[in-house]
């Protein structure tokens, strides 16, 4: 038997049986597709962050107090404990002293209730300075931006995200209002232009209020996290060396702070999500393995529909190994078909997922692509094996005579 007519028995075979075939063409394609769509968001999450952290600038430190031993994100995750004295204001100030620091913008967060003429609803609180708006370039519909304050100035003022702006005020001017915060009366002093997510905040939900006031608001005494703006790219190894060194000297020794450059906290993102990305996939592909199971239960259908076709073939001198070289050629080409099948509805969910959210880059890596593939044709040819096998060990004469 040539490789030609094997081929061709093969395809015929699975025109022949559309509704058997469409059943196994669908099962692979799911797969594969789930495959696509599943790395697309993990991926797409990795590229969203790079893109988040790359947009601040190539010269930005991240100072957390407490000291993580062992790099990573520890310190900047919330849970900040450890730290023998708090990060103060005072820290900030003095780190900036240093010839190669810019700017340092401090941050304390938190959630309040905000109440304007019996309208009110749950906010996030970033409490912060005027140099966050250099850092993000924040666009203001109306007022201004926080003003350049004494970090321990603790004036009652904010700037309101759009959507706290629409619901408390509707179409009326915001600037110039008094809303109650908690128990404390703040005056509106900017509103911000619809933002969306903007290194890692909704903009939109969030009120910004000068970072003496947040930390009254909280009681707290320490300064959650701090971005630090460099003098220039060159200026980091410096800079950072500085941070560390003022802050151990007022600490009385103790190096208390988690210093870190965009490149470690990006390697340790793409890391969690290189990991989340291939756990997505892995469980993806499990509806491949159930799909090679439909294979050998289908196929095995097909060799009792077809064993008069089999023994005439092995009447006609057809050796087991062309036997199950037929069986074989046809799951592949199930196989094959289903896999395209698969990528064109993947790359097709991919793109409407683009449509619905443009700020995510949704994109299947190219080894979740190849890995798709070949665990669908390694499906139909594993899962294909038995019934091949099992129809090259048919009798000729019984397979003629339809036992």
């Amino acid at each position: 038997m040539r490789l030609f007519d094997r081929n061709q028995m093969a395809l015929t075979a699975v025109v022949r049986y559309p509704l058997r075939s469409s059943m196994l063409l669908v099962a692979i394609a799911i797969g594969v597709a789930a495959v696509l769509v599943l790395t697309s968001l993990g991926e797409g999450a990795r590229l969203y962050v790079t893109s988040q952290f790359n947009s601040l600038g190539t010269h930005l430190l991240f100072v957390a107090p407490g000291k993580n031993e062992v790099g990573g994100l520890g310190g900047m995750a919330g849970s900040l404990g450890g730290s023998p004295r708090p990060f103060t204001l005072g820290d900030v100030r003095a780190l900036r002293r240093s010839p190669y620091i810019a700017t340092t913008t401090p941050m304390v967060m938190g959630t309040a209730n905000i109440n304007y003429q019996g309208l009110e609803r749950d906010i996030g609180v970033l409490g912060t300075t005027y140099t966050m708006q250099r850092l993000f370039d924040y666009e203001l519909n109306s007022g201004r931006f926080l003003p350049e304050l004494d970090l321990d100035n603790a004036t009652p003022i904010c700037v309101v995200g759009d959507t706290i702006a629409r619901e408390l005020f509707g179409n009326a001017e915001p600037v110039g209002k008094w809303v109650r915060m908690g128990d404390r009366r703040v005056r509106v002093i900017g509103a911000l232009s619809q933002g969306g997510q903007t290194g890692g905040h909704d903009l939109d939900e969030a009120v910004f209020v000068p970072i003496a006031f947040a930390m009254q608001i909280y009681n707290m005494e320490s300064v959650q996290r701090m971005m630090v703006e460099t003098t220039g790219a060159e200026s980091m190894a410096k800079a950072k060396k500085d941070i560390r060194d003022i802050v151990k000297a007022r600490h009385f020794g103790h190096e208390d702070i988690t210093v870190m450059d965009q490149g470690s906290i990006l390697d340790t993102f793409n890391k969690i999500f290189l990991v989340l990305t291939s756990t997505l996939g892995g469980i993806a592909a499990i509806s491949l393995v159930v799909a090679g199971t439909l294979i050998m239960n289908v196929m095995l259908v097909a060799v009792s529909q077809r064993t008069a076709e089999v023994g005439l073939l092995k009447a006609l001198g057809a050796r087991r190994g062309q036997i199950i070289g037929l069986f074989l050629t046809e799951a592949t080409m199930l196989s094959l078909l289903g896999a395209v099948v698969g990528l064109l509805v993947g790359y097709a969910s991919i793109e409407l997922l683009r449509q619905m959210y443009p700020l995510v880059d949704f994109q299947a890596p190219d080894w979740a692509v190849l890995a798709a593939v070949l665990t669908a044709l390694a499906s139909g040819l594993l899962f294909g094996i038995m019934p091949a096998r099992h129809a090259a060990d048919l009798d000729p004469v019984q397979a003629l005579a339809g036992s």
